[in-house]
């Protein structure tokens, strides 16, 4: 690319921001379409390729550009200790739709209901990809597009189908909402085309999606502790799924 700067502010405004060397590596490997991307220090950047990456080695060389420094810094909110940022274009919605819709399922659909945080969903989208899920979806305000997010998801959200839906859009299938009140999620065998649901991190469940639910679930957890995490949660409901006949996605 001759002007890479050039092209990045001509594209950030509609783009996916990817930042850092492991946000770039986890889009290239599920897919993603990536215009430009640079870096202060191409030499590194590379041989962290040849650690870790191999395998997307020869396209980051392709697609890599360097800057100066200062150059790279002022194309992103807060540096990144790989120094290497890119622009990704985001799935189309009707396409994320079209696999959230997708029946029948092979892995759960995570539902986020009403988050708060962003480094929280993105966490959880990071682990709906390792386990295969097929999607992440969010009600209420939070984008889980935002910038936070992704480099929270390492760049995973190109692993999934991550969507922002109201409740009466959530896909089809049973659903099964934690809620301390619920039942032990160990005595329950969660199936394939279940969708998991997780009240946000101050206020639980809305009252929304709870008069939707056709189950209500709990995790273990020792008297007097109030809550888990938000992706502690997810990550355990997931294991469970997974440890009881789902598996991640090869």
């Amino acid at each position: 690319m001759n002007d890479p700067v050039r092209a990045w502010h001509r594209l950030a405004g509609g783009s996916v921001l990817l930042d850092g060397f492991h946000a770039l590596k986890h889009a290239l490997r599920f897919g993603a379409e990536v215009p430009v991307a640079v870096t202060a220090d191409r030499r590194a950047a590379l041989a962290l390729a040849d650690e870790l990456a191999p395998d997307v080695r020869d396209t980051l060389d392709a697609l890599l550009s360097e800057v100066p420094r200062e150059t790279y810094a002022s194309l992103v909110p807060r540096p990144h200790p790989t120094a290497v940022a890119a622009l990704a274009v985001r799935p189309s919605r009707e396409a994320n739709l079209r696999t959230l819709a997708h029946a029948p399922r092979s892995a759960p659909v995570v539902v986020l209901d009403q988050p708060r945080n962003l480094g929280n969903a993105g966490a959880v989208i990071r682990l709906a990809a390792g386990f295969g899920a097929n999607g992440v979806v969010t009600t209420g305000t939070l984008d889980p597009w935002h910038p936070t997010v992704v480099r929270g998801g390492a760049g995973l959200h190109f692993a999934t189908a991550v969507e922002r839906l109201d409740v009466d859009e959530l896909p089809r299938g049973p659903l099964f909402a934690l809620d301390p009140e619920g039942e032990d999620i160990r005595g329950v065998k969660l199936p394939d085309d279940a969708v998991l649901a997780f009240g946000s991190e101050r206020s639980g469940l809305s009252a929304e999606l709870r008069s939707r639910t056709d189950h209500l679930l709990a995790l273990p957890m020792r008297p007097q502790v109030s809550s888990y995490n938000l992706a502690t949660s997810v990550a355990m409901t997931l294991y469970h799924w997974s440890a009881t006949g789902g598996a991640p996605a090869s």
